[in-house]
């Protein structure tokens, strides 16, 4: 059994602006290239197949297109909910898919029978390849009841137990679906989990957005099931879990903010057998839209600009068509007097393939290290600015932890609610 292990899509994301719907569009067709140069029996996308609750209508467009070619293909598609996707935008369409072979998990409610979350995904062949515990990511509604009187540390000490809890619960169902399949075939088939969460170890990028506060940033790898593979999502920045082989991140496909620009982006084939996980070996994911994060002087700007478009071109910028502007974020050092900056900046760029889409300017501090010398709320995480205001404030451990909780749950329910309101 060969699987692909890819998450945090993003269809819809406006990158400071700019649409993503060409590059989304030129990663669907790579991905449809690939999965037949790769001989792949079936795909995992675990969570965050949109960037927000209410897509726009191209974006679902990409969704179902992605979805639709890989069922002309032959090829089994695992659709899992992520934290910035409403259960019920992926649920309008889950039975439609169904009809073309595609697994949707939006969500898991508190009553849900673990056994809605044992699937069996299939080879090409058609015969059955594996058993996944497929896990969306799961809300504090869908696993608790409110307890009047609970501190926050409480709360979160209860979800996490929640959370694992549900993890064993779906093993045991998969563990015994196993079973009756091994029995009718006569081979033992691999077992699969997923996940949408952060987890202990997992390195982060500015664009991942917290799924909760306190215990639950870091979900204890012990906690999660004996299976052979775990495939995860929502930290984009791809890597094995605490250097363990079979609990991966494939992060996203493409990079979600400046500090991705270097990453090199992948997705993961996976292959596993009766004895289990065999190999996970990275895919590189071409980069479609060149973008680069540049860190310098306005003297040193024009030999900057030079070296970046010179690695955009060597790199290729030949996925969409025509060769696309660099996208670039400037960082000045050491011009703190200017208050013409931006034009000075946009001029020098005039002559150069290039758009510029933030300016920063930036200080030096008594240590000698840079950092920004203006933020703007764009730049910052609603748990940023939280964080700030908090720091003015004195107060204690008990009420920042439950003033923290609350703004959390506040968010959450804002990510969420207005869409399956919409969507119902």
């Amino acid at each position: 059994m060969r699987l692909l292990h890819t998450s945090d899509w993003h269809f819809g994301q406006h990158f400071m602006g700019k649409s993503r719907q060409a590059e989304h569009a030129a990663l669907i067709a790579w991905l449809l290239a690939q999965v037949a140069a790769e001989s792949i029996d079936a795909v995992i996308v675990a969570g965050d197949i949109f960037d927000t609750g209410t897509p726009p209508s191209y974006a679902r467009e990409l969704y179902h297109r992605l979805a639709l070619g890989l069922a002309d293909a032959g090829i089994g598609l695992l659709l899992l909910g992520g934290n910035h996707d409403s259960p019920a935008v992926l649920g309008e369409s889950r039975e439609l898919l169904a009809r073309l072979g595609v697994i949707s998990l939006p969500a898991l409610a508190e009553d849900a029978p673990p056994e809605q979350a044992v699937q069996v995904l299939h080879r090409r062949d058609g015969q059955p390849g594996c058993v996944v515990c497929a896990l969306p990511h799961l809300r504090p509604r869908d696993l608790l009841s409110s307890q009047a009187g609970e501190s926050a540390a409480d709360k979160q000490q209860a979800l996490q137990q929640a959370i694992a809890e549900r993890y064993a619960t779906v093993y045991a169902a998969a563990r015994q679906k196993a079973g009756q399949l091994a029995a009718e075939l006569g081979s033992a088939l691999p077992l699969v989990a997923t996940g949408h969460l952060t987890t202990v170890g997992a390195s982060r990028s500015e664009s991942v957005r917290e799924i909760y506060v306190g215990s639950l940033e870091a979900f204890p790898t012990a906690a999660f099931p004996p299976v052979d593979y775990i495939a995860l999502g929502h930290i984009h920045r791809p890597q094995r879990v605490g250097g363990l082989e079979h609990i991966r991140y494939s992060g996203s496909p493409l990079p979600l903010s400046f500090d991705e620009a270097g990453q090199q982006k992948e997705m993961l084939c996976v292959d596993l057998d009766a004895s289990g996980l065999q190999t996970v070996r990275p895919l590189p994911v071409p980069r479609f839209q060149p973008l680069q994060a540049l860190r310098c002087s306005l003297a040193e700007l024009p030999k900057a600009l030079a070296t970046a478009v010179g690695q955009a071109d060597a790199a290729g910028r030949l996925e969409l068509p025509g060769p696309p502007p660099l996208w670039l974020e400037i960082a000045i050092s050491g011009e703190s007097g200017l208050a013409d900056l931006p034009a000075r900046v946009q001029a020098a760029c005039a002559e150069w393939p290039v758009e510029v889409l933030r300016i920063r300017r930036l200080r030096e501090t008594v240590a000698g290290i840079e950092n920004p010398a203006r933020e703007t709320l764009e730049e910052l995480t609603p748990d940023e600015v939280l964080k700030r205001r908090l720091a003015q404030e004195t107060l204690a451990p008990e009420q920042l932890a439950e003033l923290q909780a609350r703004h959390r749950r506040v968010l959450d329910e804002l990510s969420a609610e207005p869409t399956e309101t919409a969507g119902a």
